[in-house]
């Protein structure tokens, strides 16, 4: 199993993300990164059970997943940096980063720019509304309702133009973390994004939100590589399969989403391919 006390090989305590962000220099990259000698991978740093920031360590299921890929491929020298949604092309194809764990959905769109090994995960989206709104029971329901997305993510547009639904107003904030704000003090009506995002921030605060729990699109989440880099989306796809088959992805899941009541999957994801 790999478990909470391997993260500090990879995301030693710092001052603060800000100094990590301003840091974060990956150098000159290897032809593939399966022959590289050390890896700079972005993560989230606001999204709790995923990608969270505590004390200057970067933890979460995300970095848990991207320790596991990095030992698979051999390297001990990894250092982790937050990453919005917004950055994570911009990063990862600039060289800044060498990988992106960052719940990072694979679209076509994206696959112009980044080779994806995976999924590691699919998540469904759905829905997060205030513990008091008994109205919203499903994606249908937010019809003239006020909905919050983050910056470089795709989630409520999902709903607006992959479902045509008419919501009143499309807010997007710098990340789901100032969404949920939003939606505490009651700027908007919902937060819509992957179940697993949502668990996270449901289990920050479970007495002031209500999980609609009634799932609409698949989300595969995705290790973000250099494009092209074939060999090491082949190797990454090879790690993500040993662990699952090695009983590692069941425990990472439960012991970061196990008091969620969300039901998560536990089989090998089917793989995009590396082509």
């Amino acid at each position: 199993m790999w478990f909470r006390h391997r993260r500090g090989v990879a995301a030693a305590a710092l001052g603060s993300v800000v100094v990590m962000a301003l840091s974060a220099c990956s150098g000159e990259r290897a032809e593939s990164l399966v022959d590289a000698d050390s890896l700079t991978i972005g993560v989230k740093a606001d999204q709790p059970g995923l990608g969270l920031d505590e004390g200057g360590e970067l933890v979460g299921f995300d970095v848990d997943v991207a320790n596991y890929v990095a030992a698979h491929l051999g390297i001990d020298e990894v250092e982790f940096v937050p990453i919005t949604s917004a950055e994570r092309e911009e990063k990862l194809v600039s060289g800044e980063v060498d990988m992106v764990v960052a719940t990072y959905s694979i679209t076509p769109a994206r696959k112009t720019e980044v080779t994806f090994g995976g999924p590691y995960y699919v998540a469904k989206q759905d829905i997060l509304v205030r513990a008091d709104e008994e109205e919203v029971a499903s994606v249908r329901d937010l019809e003239g309702r006020s909905v919050c997305q983050g910056a470089g993510s795709n989630s409520a547009n999902r709903i607006t133009d992959g479902l045509g639904i008419d919501v009143r107003e499309l807010q997007e904030a710098e990340s789901y973390s100032a969404c949920i704000e939003r939606l505490s003090d009651g700027t908007v009506d919902a937060v819509s994004t992957d179940n697993l995002i949502l668990a996270g921030f449901l289990a920050e605060d479970p007495d002031s939100f209500r999980f609609v729990n009634n799932p609409f699109t698949d989300e595969k989440y995705g290790v973000g590589l250099p494009h092209g880099d074939v060999a090491a989306c082949e190797a990454v796809n090879k790690a993500i399969s040993e662990m699952y088959q090695d009983g590692t992805a069941a425990g990472l899941l439960e012991e970061w989403f196990g008091e969620t009541d969300l039901e998560v999957v536990e089989s090998v994801p089917q793989f995009e391919g590396c082509d």
